[in-house]
């Protein structure tokens, strides 16, 4: 079976075994009562509780529906992002925007208020259990299907507890089991051990899907994974899921046709959905994943509910990707609301439910955003960002820069640039000192809530060095060098190859050492160091004739990696860099060391 890239997305199914009819057992539950009434008439009446809803996949083959109290239900609805404690605070703005059901990742003890809240605003939940390892490749832990008895039975208790806790609740619309975790072992198992483990993992969400129809056969069972490919193990394994669930990006719009090709003959939702990924889209002239602009996601979530709606009597609905305030790289690839800022993908996804949005103030546009040498922007210096950004309301604007260190270390924080708004268009910004691929953002807000969002890539390259590079291709020793980590061998000689491609890194402790054998005694007035993410603290620049005794000429106790430019004087056949303090936990490590002469 082909997979689909790493996320950085007829045969006769056996028959269900026979469940009771849940109104027919709601009814037998209220002609008991009846014939008690009399029995307890004198005692006080208990607090009223509004019961549960039934919910019901009905209909046969390709004319399924999802039911309410015997109602028809489309599921229009949205992933779930802000904390429970803010849920009375966005569940109205939820509301507003046409959505009739939140989608959640896990169900414990702090649920109820969440339920509470939502059922208290015409809401439902699509309640969620985690299975490891969710989220696609790389997130959880691994786990043995085959063998870890321990693990699947903690789950086998603990996720039907809470079932029983929730199932009259009136926010429940549907169980949710796992999520992405078929595409996920992948990141565990290859060959047929995957094979194995994929058979196994489905046949135990079937384990569950019946644990949970035993305690409560008034909500539909369904399992979610990133991709229909996961759908033939779910077919082969997972008889009693009353319906599948699959979260699609990009591909959202041929589910139908895998769907009618793989004979399956159970309908289902679309769990998470809205513009292209990062794994589904081309990278740019960096080699990055190319992000959507802020009117191509708009776009891309009205395409996603087109074709959800596009596969009536099959697909029951869909819950977008996401109702998010987080403010990070992720949060602005995919939330409607980053910071709670309302962007156009928000206004295009409450018209897509048909939700009113007359009267509405719309975000900023930003268009046509660029970075000028963007391919190399030296360290430190300032570049420059252009972009058209108008206001169809027009709104004042205010403007913002920031950074995303993503491609440079995995930290998905932005933080502030330093930066000057020309007030033309165009911004001249000062560029961080690590080097790398980075991504800076256009942030343009109107005051009145709304926000648009721009992002481009940039390669942070050293700045030029007047001179000759003495060290460059000379024989280089250091006191150590990692043989086998990532991207290693890193023995010394890479930090004076002249390629930013390659390192050299130390062992992961203090007092290491890199020195180079400029051939003869040479003097030269500039020293560049260029530090990878594990750099040094404390460290000494240092001369000397013979090898053995060294003169030092520049002392830094303070140093935070990056590019360090050092104008320092010096004569000696051998140059080197002394370290004493690790700025990370790691060793240290130097793209290039050059030693400079005019």
């Amino acid at each position: 079976m082909n997979l689909p890239p790493l996320r950085r997305s007829p045969s006769t199914r056996p028959r269900p075994r026979p469940r009771p009819r849940p109104r027919r057992r709601a009814a037998a539950r209220l002609a008991a009562a009846a014939l008690l009434a009399g029995a307890v008439a004198a005692l006080p009446a208990p607090a009223a509780h509004a019961a549960g809803s039934v919910v019901e996949v009905t209909g046969s083959q390709g004319n399924w529906q999802l039911t309410v109290d015997g109602s028809p239900y489309t599921v229009k609805g949205l992933t779930w992002g802000p904390s429970v404690a803010d849920a009375e605070r966005y569940m109205p703005d939820v509301k507003s925007m046409g959505v009739n059901t939140i989608r959640t990742w896990g169900t414990d003890a702090t649920t109820r208020p969440l339920l509470d809240t939502a059922a208290a605003h015409g809401i439902k939940v699509i309640a969620g259990f985690w299975l490891q390892p969710g989220g696609g490749p790389g997130s959880g832990g691994c786990v043995d299907y085959l063998t870890d008895t321990a693990y699947k039975n903690d789950m086998l208790a603990e996720f039907p507890r809470w079932v029983e806790t929730y199932k009259n609740h009136e926010g429940v619309l549907m169980w949710n089991v796992g999520n992405e975790s078929v595409l996920g072992l992948q990141n565990c198992y290859s060959g047929e051990a995957l094979e194995q483990q994929r058979d196994a993992y489905t046949t135990f969400v079937n384990e569950i899907a019946k644990r949970i129809q035993a305690v409560d056969p008034n909500h539909p069972v369904t399992s979610t994974d990133a991709w229909t490919g996961a759908w033939p193990y779910y077919k082969k394994n997972a008889p009693d899921l009353d319906l599948y669930a699959v979260n699609s990006y990009d591909a959202v719009c041929d589910i139908r046709s895998t769907w009618e090709q793989g004979g399956y003959d159970k309908p289902y939702i679309v769990t998470e959905g809205g513009p292209a990924g990062e794994w589904e889209v081309p990278d740019d002239i960096n080699g990055v994943p190319e992000e959507p602009t802020d009117v191509a996601k708009a776009a891309g979530y009205k395409r996603a509910w087109d074709c959800v709606q596009g596969h009536p009597g099959v697909s029951l609905g869909a819950t977008l990707f996401h109702y998010g305030t987080e403010y990070d790289f992720g949060g602005v690839w995919f939330n409607l609301l980053p910071a709670g800022q309302k962007r156009l993908s928000y206004y295009a996804v409450k018209e897509a439910f048909g939700a009113s949005t007359a009267g509405d103030n719309t975000p900023p546009v930003i268009s046509g955003l660029s970075v000028d040498n963007a391919t190399a922007v030296p360290a430190g210096r300032t570049f420059r960002v252009s972009a058209s950004v108008t206001d169809p309301d027009g709104d004042a604007l205010s403007h913002q820069v920031l950074f995303s260190s993503k491609y440079v270390d995995d930290s998905g924080h932005l933080t502030e640039a330093s930066f000057t708004d020309r007030g033309d268009g165009t911004f001249d910004v000062t560029a961080p000192d690590r080097l790398g691929v980075w991504k800076v953002y256009l942030k343009s807000t109107d005051g009145r809530g709304n926000v648009g969002i721009e992002t481009r890539s940039f390669k942070v390259v050293p700045p030029p060095v007047q001179g000759t590079n003495l060290a460059l291709g000379r024989p280089a020793t250091a006191s150590s060098f990692q043989p086998d980590s990532v991207g290693c061998p890193c023995p010394a000689a890479n930090a004076v190859d002249g390629s930013f491609d390659t390192r050299w890194a130390s062992d992961w402790s203090d007092q290491q050492w890199i020195q180079v054998d400029l051939g003869a005694t040479t003097s030269f007035d500039h020293v560049q160091l260029a530090w990878e993410a594990a750099y040094a603290k404390g460290y000494t620049v240092q001369t000397s004739q013979n090898g053995q005794d060294w003169t030092t000429l520049h002392t830094e106790t303070a140093g935070n990696g990056g590019i360090d430019d050092i104008q320092v004087a010096g004569t000696g056949r051998y140059v080197r860099v002394n370290t004493s303090e690790r700025g990370t936990p790691w060793g240290n490590s130097l793209y290039e060391f050059g030693v400079y002469r005019n």
